[in-house]
């Protein structure tokens, strides 16, 4: 798992265990029951996108060590900004936030299957494309030695796939949890990787040229016809 990874993880469950030993200690010292804050509070539902994004990044850092060696790369301030955002925005998407409980989508018994059905699949889409891309992938925005255009599988139709099949995963959560704070969290993960692929279509711009911009005008960013 990457460091960010064991970073989020190792947090999350040091709160979710801190918030239960002192619920214990404090009903043993003969306090009123004390329940785990409400900020940890998780569904069947949410419990199981938890479990899912958590399998999503441990994947992702055993795939990167196939990686080849970069030629060149975004600074380090950049992309610790994008991790900042990015793991920010996830925090913001799992935790149930006071104040931002209030629901934007009405309680149904189908919102977490359809949620986790597409977190599923967007975690299909991008393992494919992660698969497909081979060496050439980086966490960061950078050229690889030996760098190619991929334009096959899903990269014949969109240029960016992983973010395609990441955001969905994420935007199923969304659905899992249909609170308020998961809808602001999907809007902030979404600048990151808007910033993200700005930054990389520049690069690929300056290092293609022609062969960039045809297959520029032949895909989307994205998802057809919204980017």
């Amino acid at each position: 798992m990457s460091k960010t990874g064991k970073r989020f993880l190792t947090t999350l469950v040091a709160a979710v265990a801190g918030g239960i030993v002192g619920g214990a200690l404090a009903s043993r010292a003969g306090h009123h029951k004390l329940d785990v804050p409400q900020i940890l509070h998780f569904s069947r539902g949410m419990v199981a996108a938890i479990l899912l994004i958590a399998f999503f990044d441990v994947y992702w850092s055993a795939a990167a060590k196939n990686s080849a060696p970069a030629q060149s790369s975004e600074s380090r301030s950049s992309r610790g900004l994008h991790l900042a955002v990015l793991n920010g925005g996830v925090l913001l998407l799992i935790l149930s936030v006071p104040g931002l409980t209030h629901r934007f989508l009405p309680v149904s018994a189908w919102l977490a299957p359809i949620g986790l059905t597409i977190e599923m699949g967007g975690i299909g889409i991008a393992i494919w494309s992660r698969r497909r891309l081979g060496a050439n992938w980086s966490g960061e925005v950078r050229l690889a030695s030996g760098h190619q255009l991929v334009r096959s599988g899903p990269y014949a139709y969109i240029r960016h796939p992983i973010y395609t099949g990441v955001l969905l995963m994420y935007v199923g959560v969304m659905l899992v949890s249909g609170e308020i704070h998961a809808l602001i969290a999907v809007a902030v993960i979404v600048l990151a990787y808007l910033r993200k692929i700005a930054l990389e279509e520049k690069l690929l711009s300056e290092h293609f040229g022609s062969d960039w911009d045809a297959w520029r005008r032949d895909t989307w960013a994205l998802a057809p016809p919204i980017y």
